[in-house]
This record gives C-alpha cells, structure tokens and sequence, in this order.
C-alpha cells in the first residue's frame, strides 16, 4: 500500500512539474507571437502610410516627417476607436423579441 502512495505523490509532482514547464514555454511562446504580430503590424501600417507619398528616408528633416506622418497617423487610428468603442457602449444592446413585434 505505501509503495502505490509513494507513486502517486511522485507521479502528481513529476506532472505538476511538467505542466509548469510547459506552461512557461507558453507564456514565451505567446510573447514570441504578440511580438511577431505587433513587428508585423507595424510594418504593414508603416508602409500603408507611406505609400505614394514622395518621402526622402535620407535626411533627418525627411526622416523627422516620416516620424511625424507615422505618429499622427497612429494617433488617428487610436482616436477612431476610441469613437468606435464609445458609440458601441453607448448603444442600446438589449434584445428584442421579433416575434412580439409582428404580432401587434
């Protein structure tokens, strides 16, 4: 009987210690994606942006109004949805019974 305990609590913390390591390389593995997708974000962001627009990345005043087009153009796109998220919460979200509604 003690040797089947004694297999029991070894086979818990042997599993235990398992599910921590794994779920240490989880929590790296999703910061490895939330950085690839914020890298990949910004790349494609930056280059919607820029595109069409005669831009010297040569300078330094060229570079400064790069950095300016980029920032001001993040800056609207937080600001979109910050209007996006405040008209959502602002709106009636209550369900209606459409079946009442036809009756009438």
């Amino acid at each position: 009987m003690g040797l089947g305990i004694t297999f029991v609590v070894i086979a818990v913390l042997i599993l235990a210690i398992w599910i921590l390591v794994e779920f240490k390389r989880f929590r790296h593995k999703a910061w490895a994606i939330l950085l690839i997708l914020l890298i990949l974000g910004i790349y494609f962001s930056f280059n919607s942006v820029t595109k069409g627009k005669d831009l010297d990345f040569k300078t330094a005043a060229g570079l400064k109004e790069v950095g300016g087009l980029y920032l001001t153009w993040l800056g609207h796109a937080f600001n979109n949805m910050k209007t996006i998220t405040s008209n959502a919460i602002d709106m009636d979200w209550v369900g209606t019974n459409s079946s009442k509604l036809n009756n009438s």
